[in-house]
């Protein structure tokens, strides 16, 4: 297996976040609505569809929770940049997050996700399994 890089682990967190938004909801059981069915026209029950795309395949989640556990590698404050930069956070509401300048915040990000890199390499090399990339 070749060695991680930035660009393959900006990929898995960004596939992480997309399979977390398809997961499904947890809803309470036990409630339902006692409201009538209201009778709608066509062209007003296109509103109501929900056009979320199908829930992720095992795989999936289970390299969105291999993702996760890499975020205990990070401090609390790297984990929150790393998560927002992977929902594709603008620079400035990062910026503004954090209280700093987009370089600066540029510079941490790259630092958080330089240390998962450092970190999944070595436990590469060392033989840990469970480290697939993103095909």
């Amino acid at each position: 297996m070749d060695k991680w890089d930035q660009d393959s682990v900006v990929a898995r967190l960004q596939e992480a976040v997309d399979t977390a938004r398809r997961m499904p909801s947890a809803k309470v059981i036990g409630y339902y609505n006692l409201w009538p069915t209201m009778v709608r026209e066509p062209w007003e029950a296109m509103a109501d569809q929900d056009y979320r795309r199908p829930p992720p395949g095992p795989k999936a989640i289970e390299r969105m929770e291999e993702t996760m556990r890499w975020m205990l590698w990070l401090e609390v404050e790297q984990r929150h940049l790393v998560w927002m930069r992977a929902k594709n956070y603008e620079w400035k509401d990062i910026c503004r997050r954090f209280g700093c300048n987009r370089t600066t915040a540029w510079r941490w990000w790259t630092k958080a996700v330089g240390t998962i890199v450092e970190q999944l390499n070595q436990r590469q090399s060392e033989g840990v399994a469970s480290c697939s990339k993103l095909s």
